[in-house]
């Protein structure tokens, strides 16, 4: 299982300060959708260029324009971009385009669809790499949230899926156990006081 460290950080500054941190023991550094917003496609090209091993995820959030989004991420240097499984699935397809022409890939964010088994098994036949089993943080703070039904879901739909929304140290071991291909770490690194050693200590509880 690969270990992935969303940077929910506001400027390329503070990204690269992070991503310096923490990359020598995640997989994949995503740039956030607010640090995308307030920096533009400019941090992505920074991260990428000071950490041209690592895979860098540009978190878009593609809603519509899908070719021409994903497009103009993979030239400004993600390896990764993510389309809302709420889109249409021409918007899909189109960034599977994209990512073709190339050489990267398409990951489906699933945070508010409804019935995420169905449309895991769905977009993954239209050329997603993998799907986002994704709470966001408005969601983990409703009554009620529960990791657990994220894991079910992900095992149920059988496709290759990564897991967002409530990892961390006393989560991870089950993230695994689930069959999630990725574990999405954000405020369990961001928000600790050492990150580098937030993000080693979750590197070392994967197995």
């Amino acid at each position: 299982m690969k270990l992935q460290v969303a940077m929910d950080v506001l400027t390329t500054d503070a990204a690269l300060v992070l991503a310096a941190q923490v990359a020598p023991y995640v997989d994949i550094i995503e740039l956030g959708t607010p640090l995308i917003k307030a920096e533009g496609l400019r941090a992505v090209t920074a991260v990428k260029a000071a950490h041209p091993d690592k895979i860098v995820f540009a978190d878009l959030k593609t809603m519509d324009a899908g070719e021409l989004e994903a497009d103009i991420a993979f030239a400004a240097g993600a390896d990764l971009v993510t389309v809302l499984g709420t889109a249409g699935d021409s918007t899909i397809i189109g960034a599977v385009a994209a990512a073709t022409k190339h050489g990267k890939g398409v990951v489906v964010d699933l945070i508010g669809v409804a019935d995420k088994v169905t449309r895991a098994r769905e977009v993954t036949a239209l050329g997603a790499q993998f799907v986002e089993m994704h709470a966001g943080l408005d969601e983990q703070a409703e009554p009620g949230f529960s990791l657990e039904k994220l894991l079910n879901q992900g095992e149920t739909a059988k496709v290759p899926f990564s897991l967002a929304g409530g990892v961390s140290l006393a989560t991870i071991a089950s993230v695994q156990r689930a069959g999630a291909s990725v574990a999405v770490a954000g405020g369990a690194i961001y928000g600790a006081e050492d990150p580098a050693a937030a993000a080693a200590a979750l590197r070392a509880a994967i197995i």
